[in-house]
């Protein structure tokens, strides 16, 4: 039919029609462990649903959904992510499926964040033992800078103004 219409074979997409599977494999499939953990924790509905398996271990599906304003799908789109991952895992039970917190992704996270903390630790500690060191030098005598000192007000470049004009 498209033939037809334009009088020639339909030409094929310059990507190759591939481009969205791509996409998908860079976004999606091509997240490491750490990468995973970071981009499950950054949405806030996430982290709280974790921090409800952190109160109470084993809450099925419907009890961790209960507080919040959203569809019971919505909540296993977000369970979904967290699964994949590895910050939940899940057990079905005949109809309720139970949710359970698991630590281990997220200690991996803390390892790298210690990292950074180390690093700004110690060059945190070097700025302050600067800052220590500059304190102690003798400071310059007080000088009145000349912005400070009293400024006369400059004329008013313009003539008063003239008679109202007539009615």
């Amino acid at each position: 039919m498209v033939k037809q219409l334009l009088g020639r074979p339909p030409s094929r997409p310059l990507d190759g029609g591939v481009a969205g599977s791509i996409l998908n494999h860079m976004v999606y499939y091509r997240l490491g462990g750490l990468d995973r953990t970071f981009a499950a924790l950054a949405d806030p509905t996430r982290r709280a649903l974790l921090a409800r398996l952190g109160q109470a271990e084993g809450l099925s599906v419907s009890a961790l959904a209960e507080p919040f304003a959203m569809s019971l799908p919505a909540v296993m789109k977000h369970l979904d992510v967290l699964a994949e991952a590895g910050l939940v895992t899940r057990a079905k039970n005949g109809r309720t499926v139970s949710c359970r917190l698991r630590a281990e992704p997220m200690h991996e996270a803390n390892e790298w964040l210690n990292q950074y903390q180390r690093f700004w630790s110690d060059r945190l500690d070097q700025l302050d033992a600067f800052l220590q060191a500059d304190s102690r030098l003798p400071s310059p005598p007080n000088q009145v800078s000349p912005s400070s000192a009293a400024s006369t007000r400059r004329p008013p470049k313009s003539s008063k103004p003239g008679p109202p004009p007539k009615k």
